[in-house]
C-alpha cells in the first residue's frame, strides 16, 4: 500500500473480508498514486465553435429589436463569423483607432467578456442615439456606446439562462473607451471571437467584435452543450476503479473511507465495530440496510434587484430625450388635407379643458394643462400615467 492508495486486488480482498497482506506472502506492489480526471482545458475545438455559432446567431434578432428601438432607426446584425484566434491576428483586422467595451462576467461565467467596435461605428450609434450628426466621443457618447452593449449583453445573458438554467450569471456595468489598438486589452492566449456586421441604414460598413476570453468560451460552451460534460468526474484509483462511481467520497458521518492508513482493518474478516455501511457510501445491495431520506426545505424565494441594474440606469442620465405635448389628433382623407389652406379650422377629438398627452420619445408618460409662462406656452404636470396604461399603449 503506498500514499493511501489501493490496489484493485487489495480492494476486493478487504471487501472478502480478508487482509491481503496475511500468509507470509510477499507484499503486493506498491499502487500507484491517485489520479484526479479534470475537465477538459480550454482548447478552442469546432464542437465549441459551432454551439456559439448557433447561440449567438439565434439572439442577433434580439440584438437588432434592442438597436433600433433605442436608436428610432432600423438597425441590423448580421450573422457573426464566430472563430477561436489570439491577439496578434484579431489585432491586424483593427482599425487604428478603436472603442472597447468591457461587460466582464462577474458571477455565472466569470471572465473576459469584451466588445470592440471601430470608432466611426461608435460615433454613428451614439449619433442616432442622440439625434446628433458628427458627436463628439466624449464621456456622453461612451456612456450610451455603454447602454447600447449593456442591452446587447442583458439579451444573451436572458438566452443563456433559459438555456443552461443558471441563474447567477452577471455582467458587470459596461465600461466603454476610445483607444489606439495596440493598448487594447484583450484575453491573453486563444480565445473565441465573433465579428458581427452591423447595417446602421447609413449606406457605410460597420463591425462589431464580440471576444469571450479562452476559459469563459469553454464553459458557456460545455453549458450549453458542446465540448464534453461540465461536470466534473470523481477521482480515479489506480486498478481503473471509479471512486465516484462507488459512492466512496468523505463519509457522511465524519469518519474515515476504507483504504485509508490507520484504519486498523481487522485480520480475520469482520467489519469493525460503528463501521456501518451508511458511513461508508458503499451501497452493497441485499445489506438490508435502511434509506434515510429527509424533504428539504428551501426559504422562499424574495425577488430583488441585481447590483449592475442600479448601476445601467445611470449610464443614460444625460442622454437627450425628446419630449413632446399633444393638443389633439383627428383623422382626415388625403383629399381633405389637399384641400386645406390658410384659415382653416382642424377640429380636434380633445374637448376644451380637457388635459393635454405629454409623451417622451413618441410614449405618452403623462397628462398636463397648458399655461403661459413670459410669454411662452408651458405645460404643467397634472398626472403621471400608470405602467399598465404604458405598456397598453406601447402593445
Amino acid at each position: 500500500m503506498s500514499d493511501g492508495a489501493l490496489s484493485q486486488d487489495e480492494i476486493d480482498a478487504l471487501l472478502a473480508g480478508v487482509d491481503s497482506g496475511g500468509g507470509g506472502g510477499p507484499p503486493p506492489a506498491p499502487a500507484p498514486a491517485p489520479m484526479m480526471t479534470m475537465a477538459a482545458p480550454a482548447g478552442g475545438g469546432e464542437d465549441e465553435r459551432k454551439v456559439f455559432q448557433d447561440f449567438l446567431t439565434e439572439n442577433i434578432g434580439a440584438g437588432s429589436s434592442n438597436l433600433s428601438m433605442m436608436t428610432g432607426a432600423t438597425v441590423n446584425l448580421k450573422e457573426p463569423n464566430v472563430s477561436f484566434t489570439n491577439r496578434d491576428a484579431l489585432l491586424g483586422q483593427f482599425p487604428d483607432t478603436v472603442t472597447v467595451i468591457k461587460a466582464d462576467f462577474s458571477s455565472g461565467f466569470p471572465g473576459e467578456h469584451i466588445f470592440v467596435m471601430p470608432e466611426d461605428t461608435a460615433r454613428a450609434i451614439a449619433s442616432l442615439m442622440n439625434k446628433e450628426e458628427n458627436i463628439e466621443m466624449d464621456e456622453m457618447a461612451m456612456s450610451v456606446i455603454g447602454e447600447v452593449v449593456s442591452q446587447l449583453v442583458g439579451a444573451q445573458i436572458t438566452d443563456l439562462t433559459k438555456k443552461t438554467n443558471n441563474k447567477s450569471i452577471a455582467p458587470i456595468a459596461p465600461e466603454a473607451t476610445n483607444i489606439n489598438k495596440s493598448v487594447a486589452a484583450l484575453p491573453g492566449g486563444n480565445f473565441l471571437c465573433a465579428s458581427y456586421p452591423l447595417d446602421l441604414g447609413d449606406g457605410a460598413s460597420h463591425q462589431i467584435w464580440e471576444i469571450y476570453g479562452g476559459s469563459v468560451a469553454s464553459d458557456i460552451a460545455r453549458s450549453l452543450g458542446g465540448g464534453g460534460s461540465a461536470a466534473m468526474p470523481g477521482p480515479s484509483m489506480g486498478g481503473g476503479m471509479d471512486m465516484g462511481a462507488m459512492g466512496m467520497g468523505m463519509p457522511q458521518g465524519g469518519g474515515m473511507p476504507m483504504g485509508m492508513p490507520g484504519m486498523g482493518m481487522p485480520q480475520g474478516g469482520g467489519m469493525p465495530m460503528g463501521m456501518g455501511m451508511p458511513a461508508m457510501g458503499m451501497g452493497m445491495p441485499g445489506m438490508g440496510m435502511p434509506t434515510n431520506v429527509q424533504s428539504v426545505q428551501f426559504p422562499n424565494l424574495t425577488p430583488r434587484a441585481l447590483p449592475q441594474e442600479a448601476g445601467n440606469i445611470g449610464l443614460i442620465m444625460d442622454v437627450f430625450m425628446e419630449m413632446t405635448v399633444e393638443l389633439g389628433r383627428t383623422r382626415k382623407l388625403i383629399k381633405e388635407i389637399l384641400s386645406m389652406g390658410e384659415g382653416t379650422i382642424i377640429e380636434l377629438d380633445k374637448l376644451a379643458g380637457e388635459p393635454v398627452d405629454i409623451l417622451v420619445n413618441h410614449k405618452l408618460i403623462a397628462k398636463g394643462e397648458v399655461v403661459v409662462i413670459d410669454e411662452n406656452f408651458g405645460v404643467r404636470v397634472t398626472e403621471i400615467v400608470s405602467p399598465m396604461e404604458r405598456m397598453a399603449d406601447m402593445g
